[in-house]
């Protein structure tokens, strides 16, 4: 469980950020590796994993199913399989941490095998709902004992005979995507789930990698996911390329401080993360993908990012699931744009780690920016941002960055309550973008 104190950090105005730097692995492919690595046969090698409180989280849970997982001196992660269905129960609780990613993709891997298994986390996950999850994970046949309002800590039993399922997805979310194609891993047949919304596909390409019998199809309702259960994975090596979703920092910290030039090295580009550099680019952000290539079955490249004069734009809903993470630090670009932004379809933030959306506005507020929202919107008014005001995280590390990068080019300094959090997801933020020289340091709290 997440007991630190809370770290509370402060950034002051900065210019003139340079340098050529690497953001953590991917978090979404470094969870997935772990677990599809866990239940392939033969040893699975993982190069740039992110080696944050979130995956080491999920190794531990990987390991404590019984898959062999070690980390080399030369940083490289091997995962001795287990196969399919071979997870056995654990002797303790896994504990997730921060990460509901971690959890509900775990929770598809369990769900049709006949073990049982205890899952927890730190506060704020206990806090998140799990119903999307386990809803569909009790048609293959899974069980579960939940606390109240079905959340975390909750008790899975897999399923014995498990059926195949055909599930439709009632909002865009790659993690519940996941959890059911993960469950139909185990699942005599074939299981089909349609989302009517396209969201990250990094389950399927790296499914397909490991072997899997999947499918995609597209159709007048959506994509058709269809993946035949029962198939051996077989261990991979992987390379797992700089997040999208941790780039989003720098590449809008250099976008809003005057002068900064700085390129951000093998960044994934998988189109169903690209929202962000889409919206920034047509805000008027001097960004340039140099050096496109191919690694382990993703596009991948450098950013390179100038200073910009941005301007406000709207951004539509169906972009959403592709720039799911990156809202709150585009609310902040937005901030320092000409005019109004609009940001669309956001229901998905109301879910997250905090109530993202109610976290991002406030901290807007609390730093002079004028918003108006509703349910599933946001808008920003831009010009310059006054600053000042202490940002209250609800312990949600892209809440805390995202206000951090905010400071450097506000007119006063920019404070968040508790930096603790950036651990689960960038564990050198304040070094990497210090090194670029940006002005982060611990605060009184």
């Amino acid at each position: 469980m997440h007991d630190t104190a809370p770290r509370p950090l402060l950034s002051r105005k900065a210019l003139n950020l340079k340098g050529r730097i690497r953001v953590p692995g991917d978090k979404s492919m470094s969870h997935r590796a772990l677990m599809f690595g866990a239940v392939a046969i033969g040893e699975t090698r993982i190069t740039g994993l992110l080696e944050a409180e979130d995956v080491v989280n999920t190794a531990k849970a990987m390991a404590a199913l019984g898959a062999g997982v070690s980390r080399g001196d030369d940083g490289v992660w091997r995962v001795q399989g287990v196969g399919i269905a071979g997870l056995k129960s654990p002797d303790a609780p896994l504990d997730f941490g921060n990460s509901g990613t971690g959890v509900r993709l775990a929770m598809g891997l369990m769900a049709t095998t006949p073990l049982t298994a205890t899952c927890q986390g730190d506060a704020s996950l206990h806090k998140r709902p799990m119903g999307r999850v386990t809803k569909p994970l009790e048609l293959f046949g899974a069980r579960f004992e939940t606390a109240e309002g079905g959340r975390l800590p909750l008790t899975l039993h897999g399923a014995k005979d498990p059926v195949p399922v055909t599930y439709t997805l009632p909002v865009a979310s790659a993690q519940v995507k996941s959890a059911v194609l993960l469950a139909a891993l185990n699942t005599p047949g074939i299981t089909t789930v349609i989302e009517p919304t396209p969201t990250r596909d990094h389950t399927e390409r790296m499914l397909k990698g490991f072997g899997a019998k999947i499918s995609v199809a597209v159709k007048d309702d959506g994509r058709h996911i269809q993946l035949e259960g029962q198939h051996e994975l077989k261990a991979q090596a992987l390379d797992v390329p700089g997040d999208p979703s941790s780039a989003a920092f720098p590449m809008v910290a250099a976008l809003i401080s005057e002068g900064s030039d700085i390129v951000i090295e093998n960044i994934m580009l998988n189109p169903t993360r690209t929202g962000l550099i889409t919206t920034l680019i047509e805000m008027g952000g001097n960004i340039a993908i140099e050096n496109r290539r191919l690694a382990g079955g993703e596009e991948v490249g450098d950013l390179h990012v100038k200073a910009s004069r941005l301007k406000g734009v709207t951004v539509p809903a169906e972009r959403a699931p592709s720039m799911i993470d990156e809202y709150p630090v585009l609310a902040v670009a937005a901030s320092f744009a000409e005019g109004t932004t609009r940001m669309q379809g956001l229901e998905e933030l109301r879910v997250k780690e905090s109530d993202r959306l109610a976290a991002v506005e406030a901290g807007l507020q609390a730093n002079g920016v004028t918003t108006r929202s509703g349910r599933d919107w946001l808008e920003v008014e831009g010009g310059t941002v006054p600053g000042g005001g202490t940002v209250i995280t609800h312990m949600d590390h892209r809440i805390a960055m995202s206000f951090l990068v905010m400071g450097l080019a506000s007119a006063k300094e920019t404070k968040v309550d508790d930096g603790s959090f950036i651990a689960t997801s960038f564990p050198d933020f304040a070094g990497l973008m210090n090194g670029l020289g940006a002005k982060l340091a611990p605060a009184s709290a």
